[in-house]
């Protein structure tokens, strides 16, 4: 496997799941700020970046074991938007790790905050703002016409 693959299809409630743990972690590092969570963050955002859920420890689990214990439907969504998303949310974690070091505190809580609240409309709302950023981008002809094409045929099987 190279680094820099992300699957072309990946399942939305997987998606969703793993979103909740961001909230979670992110509220934990609002709280208790310390570098250990934020490393976690960092961690899965650059993990998932890289690879989508394969490396990833609790995205791993959640489609691997989590998803087809609960019984979950896979509920198919373009990947490419998907991996927008994590990049954003890979430079939301490298901000607050940076504002954490530097003791600014207000800026690590609202660059945390700003993490956990659109974490959250992925979450419990399944609305990802990086993918609704990806579609805006493509409408204005910054990412290329092939993946537009890809995203448009896809075909969402498991």
């Amino acid at each position: 496997m190279k680094i820099g693959y992300y699957p072309d299809v990946v399942n939305e409630n997987v998606t969703r799941i793993v979103a909740s743990t961001v909230v979670f972690l992110g509220v934990i590092a609002i709280l208790f700020p310390n570098p250990y969570v934020l490393g976690f963050l960092l961690f899965g955002f650059t993990a998932r970046l890289s690879y989508g859920p394969k490396f990833e420890p609790f995205a791993f689990f959640t489609s691997r074991y989590l998803v087809p214990w609960l019984g979950i439907s896979f509920v198919g969504t373009a990947g490419p938007p998907k991996r927008f998303a994590q990049l954003i949310g890979f430079l939301f974690s490298v901000s607050a790790i940076v504002f954490y070091s530097l003791g600014f505190s207000l800026a690590y809580q609202i660059t945390l905050a700003t993490l956990v609240f659109f974490a959250s409309l992925e979450s419990f709302l399944g609305w990802c703002a990086g993918c609704f950023a990806f579609g805006l981008l493509m409408k204005l002809g910054v990412i290329p016409e092939e993946i537009c094409e890809r995203c448009n045929n896809l075909t969402f099987n498991k």
